[in-house]
């Protein structure tokens, strides 16, 4: 339920601006760096990608996941709130499997 809400939640804003701007790059970044708080968000949603990666990076090492890209490949797409949940639910299958 948190991967779908995660997903479908950031990308009921997303992409209605998707489809009046198209795939500008340019115009992405301008948007998040037009104040203060939108350079908050930009920032913590970076600082979260980072965290994301490394935790995915390390537990998929440490438990011998195979399949953890889904949670990366979401997170960068979406967002956080997408890859996370993901990730902790291929990790919690994999867990079960080995015991």
């Amino acid at each position: 339920m948190a991967f779908v809400l995660g997903t479908l939640l950031p990308l009921q804003e997303f992409v209605p601006w998707l489809l009046v701007h198209g795939l500008r790059v340019d115009a992405f970044l301008q948007a998040v760096d037009t104040n203060a708080i939108a350079r908050f968000f930009k920032w913590d949603v970076l600082t979260g990608l980072g965290t994301l990666l490394v935790l995915v990076v390390v537990e998929s090492r440490r438990t011998g996941m195979r399949v953890a890209w889904p949670a990366l490949l979401f997170g960068f797409l979406v967002g956080v709130s997408s890859g996370l949940p993901l990730f902790l639910y291929l990790r919690e299958r994999q867990l079960e499997r080995r015991h």
